[in-house]
């Protein structure tokens, strides 16, 4: 796994996925992590290299290449896959919310080392050459002020800073190449093989996942050995007051 950026970062910091709870269920049944399409996300900012103001029109006299650069841009982002984290210390009433279907799924704990030990090599064929890993800690700008003059690759590890909440760690496989040597790439994301016990370091219950559910994934766990790594989440705990 090579850090995009070049410099070093904390290996053993924290970092969360939250799931929804078949989601989670897919990651322990198959033992593979799923890296998504640049395309696939919901930000309508994934991959640009400036925002321009709400209102602002093209030139017409350049709309031609406008055009011609977003189709490139638009087969760049079905090439570039990743698998995007959560920094923090601590388990977020956000991300519950969001990711993990309004606190009634699942999270995991690992850490940059731990995803480098558990991630096999990805191939999408056979008697293709493995896909380099790139990993590194987003970084957030202002793109409405600043222009990026990066790499097709280091444009993905940027974004507006609206969304510096995030505070993503992010995994990206390019397939650029394997595309331009006739291998086909899938137009979504692809599923890469993992060691469930090399990549958990904590199993966290939702909140508000119901008891069947919590059960299922209790079953689940142990059933890949990770039974002792489940904890209920800190948001069950008893408030006092007096």
């Amino acid at each position: 796994m090579k850090n995009i950026f070049n410099e070093p970062t904390d290996r053993d910091e924290p970092i969360w996925r939250y799931f929804r709870p078949d989601r989670f269920l897919d990651l322990m049944s198959g033992e593979h992590l799923y890296f998504a399409s640049a395309r696939q996300f919901q930000d309508p900012f994934e991959g640009a290299i400036a925002v321009l103001p709400p209102g602002t029109n093209f030139d017409p006299r350049f709309l031609p290449l406008h055009e011609r650069g977003e189709r490139a841009f638009e087969k760049l982002r079905r090439l570039t896959k990743i698998c995007c984290w959560h920094r923090a210390t601590y388990e977020s009433d956000a991300m519950w919310q969001l990711y993990a279907a309004t606190w009634k799924g699942v999270a995991i704990r690992s850490s940059p080392r731990k995803l480098a030990e558990a991630i096999a090599p990805f191939k999408l064929r056979e008697n293709y050459t493995s896909e380099t890993l790139w990993s590194g800690n987003v970084r957030y700008v202002d793109l409405l002020q600043e222009g990026l003059n990066v790499s097709m690759l280091d444009r993905f590890m940027y974004k507006h800073r609206v969304f510096s909440w995030e505070q993503e760690f992010r995994l990206i496989i390019s397939l650029r190449l394997a595309e331009e040597f006739g291998v086909a790439v899938p137009d979504k994301g692809i599923m890469v093989a993992v060691d469930l016990c090399q990549l958990v370091d904590r199993i966290y219950l939702g909140p508000a996942l119901a008891e069947d559910g919590v059960q299922k994934i209790r079953l689940v766990a142990e059933s890949v050995g990770l039974g002792d790594r489940v904890r209920v989440s800190s948001m069950l705990g008893v408030p006092r007051y007096t």
